[in-house]
């Protein structure tokens, strides 16, 4: 049997110059899409503040938080790293704590600390273009593969 390559050949960008354009484009042009997302962000934390947070609404908050935290990195939002850190880390404590019956519940402090950063991702998304977004989406995606992401539920 033979050994299977790790080659892996790249997507190939048909029209190059309409890909450097759009991403020199603030997002707050594509309001449709600006809008969706923010819509998606806030109705997931909503639920989350009533206490009818499904897996799904919390994987939604946690991918807007680590965005968040990916733009903070790339210069965008920097002073609010720690900010960003502590909704993080309030977040994974409520997010650990429903795992085994998925009834996610927050508590006050961690509740403000979300908010908070969830504010913050707003105004890095309306002050960000599309390259920031793709570059933040790429390390995001990157430290899941390298695995230097902690996990909610630990394997064991």
């Amino acid at each position: 049997m033979r050994k299977r390559s790790k080659y892996r050949p790249k997507g190939v960008i048909l029209n190059t110059m309409a890909y450097v354009v759009s991403g020199f484009q603030p997002l707050t042009n594509m309001k449709d899409i600006l809008l969706s997302l923010q819509i998606k962000n806030h109705s997931a934390l909503e639920d989350f503040r009533l206490g009818k947070a499904t897996k799904e609404d919390i994987d939604t908050i946690i991918s807007a938080l680590n965005v968040s935290e990916a733009l903070a990195i790339n210069g965008l939002g920097n002073d609010y790293k720690d900010v960003i850190k502590k909704a993080q880390d309030a977040l994974y404590e409520c997010a650990k704590r429903g795992a085994s019956n998925y009834k996610f519940v927050a508590k006050g402090p961690e509740l403000k600390a979300i908010i908070h950063a969830i504010e913050i991702h707003d105004a890095q998304l309306e002050a960000s273009t599309v390259k920031d977004i793709e570059l933040a989406t790429n390390l995001v995606n990157q430290t899941i593969i390298q695995k230097k992401a902690r996990p909610i539920v630990e394997r064991v």
